[in-house]
């Protein structure tokens, strides 16, 4: 049994980053022969696309994917610890599968990501939830098929979480979600420590791939027939600092975009860390989409002091502006109200930031406080009804710009991917290049490619269009 170990995951070392390549022994290859699986992802495209490769893995044993976890013989769990109520859904499905299993008591249970990570959730599992036959967490999911093996033998809770900087594993399986636009890991875990986020504790130390190998990867997704990529890191615009000595994130992208792959995106990025270099590539190339997701988190110079974000209210505007001289881009953020500490003043500024931004849209939260991170032994006052009263005056504010930015356009036309058929009755969905989602009547013989629509109706958070011929 390994268990995660806070002292261990926070150390930052000279240590070279180890290589593994994957490869599937054949003793797992028919573990899932005549069996299904149910796999529930939650958190962001990192764990979004580490489940395309749990898939992989999955269908490599000849599992088969179901979709209702009644009819399966595995359930997974892939989970995050970002906010408390990412944990609360999660305790919540262990919940549900606990009942689960007390009928179908061969029902093998497991849970990996972020959560796994945490001492705390692992204390609670082993005391509340030890019906869960293994958890793993961030640092092997390739491990999947040797847990798998061992629990045919070892029936009792078996934890494998490792609390390291990490390495990189290549060529993992995948099974993507989408056959027209896919996630390419580019950089894992982050150095840069915000004092409300445990992610440096659950992903590691920075670590980029070898550009070869990401560019290998792409390659295969040009002739595969994709018509997007998104380059993933937790902070993707440190890509290469760990790596080499002249070559980043723009340097990346230039390369990216010679594929030919049609649209090429990337997130998140953090402030201190994106280029004067790369706002150029992005304005010089037509692939790289005019999209970028860029947070705040507060407005206050104060709070972001204490939040450990390392920049100022006023050098964010600085990188903002010089942004904005890029064309019809699309800029996105995060924000987080409540912090410990904060006053009406410090919220204000917040909203100062927003009516100066003006962003396209905002996710916005209301701080949740993380095992082991500076921010949770933070003295807080605020009452929870204050947080939720400014919660609600700040995504006003934020719809209201978000409707305002898509006013602007109306009756423009823009280049939409067909992903698939929307929500709205006879009518498919897409995005356009600054992402903003698109309903539209169109054959669906349209899907996974690029058309243009021309814009009819703006609402705050989606666009209405119609098919230019």
């Amino acid at each position: 049994m390994q268990i995660p170990n806070y002292e261990a995951a926070k150390v930052r070392s000279k240590k070279e980053v180890l290589i593994r390549k994957f490869n599937l022994d054949n003793k797992y290859l028919n573990l899932g022969l005549n069996k299904k699986f149910y796999l529930k992802t939650y958190g962001c495209q990192m764990n979004e696309h580490d489940s395309e490769n749990l898939k992989g893995l999955l269908h490599e044993m000849n599992f088969e994917e179901v979709f209702d976890m009644e009819q399966a013989d595995f359930i997974l769990l892939n989970t995050c610890s970002i906010r408390e109520n990412a944990h609360n859904k999660a305790f919540g499905m262990l919940g549900r599968i606990k009942h689960l299993k007390e009928s179908k008591p061969d029902l093998v249970v497991a849970l990996c990501g972020c959560m796994a990570q945490e001492v705390g959730v692992i204390e609670e599992i082993k005391k509340k939830y030890r019906f869960v036959n293994f958890v793993f967490g961030t640092h092997n999911l390739d491990d999947l098929p040797k847990l798998l093996y061992e629990n045919l033998t070892n029936k009792k809770l078996n934890i494998e979480v490792y609390s390291m900087e990490g390495d990189i594993v290549e060529e993992l399986p995948v099974s993507r979600d989408s056959k027209y636009k896919a996630y390419v890991n580019i950089i894992y875990g982050c150095d840069k420590f915000c004092t409300y986020c445990i992610v440096p504790y659950t992903r590691g130390k920075q670590r980029s791939r070898k550009k070869e190998d990401i560019l290998k990867e792409i390659k295969s997704l040009v002739h595969e027939g994709y018509q997007e990529v998104t380059l993933l890191g937790q902070n993707v615009n440190a890509y290469g600092k760990d790596l080499y000595d002249d070559y980043e994130l723009a340097d990346l992208l230039v390369e990216v975009s010679e594929t030919k792959i049609p649209r090429i995106r990337f997130i998140t990025s953090h402030p201190w860390d994106f280029s004067d270099k790369l706002i150029e590539v992005i304005k010089e190339h037509k692939n790289i989409l005019n999209y970028v997701h860029l947070p705040i988190q507060s407005g206050s110079n104060r709070i972001l002091k204490l939040m450990g974000r390392r920049y100022t209210k006023e050098s964010y505007k600085e990188l903002y502006d010089k942004l904005r001289s890029i064309e019809n881009i699309s800029i996105t953020t995060d924000i987080i109200v409540g912090f410990p500490g904060e006053t009406e003043e410090d919220f204000l500024d917040t909203l100062d930031m927003v009516n100066y931004c003006k962003y396209d849209s905002a996710f916005t939260f209301i701080y949740s406080p993380r095992e082991n991170t500076p921010a949770s032994r933070l003295e807080d006052n605020t009452p929870l009804s204050v947080k939720e009263e400014r919660l609600y005056r700040l995504n006003d504010l934020v719809n209201k710009y978000s409707k305002e930015s898509n006013l602007k356009m109306l009756n423009n036309i823009y280049e939409v991917l067909v992903e698939g058929e929307s929500t709205k009755e006879g009518m498919l969905f897409g995005y356009t290049e600054t992402n903003k989602l698109i309903n539209f009547k169109a054959h669906k013989e349209l899907i996974g490619s690029i058309v243009k629509v021309k814009i009819i109706d703006a609402k705050s958070f989606s666009l209405d269009g119609e098919l230019v011929e």
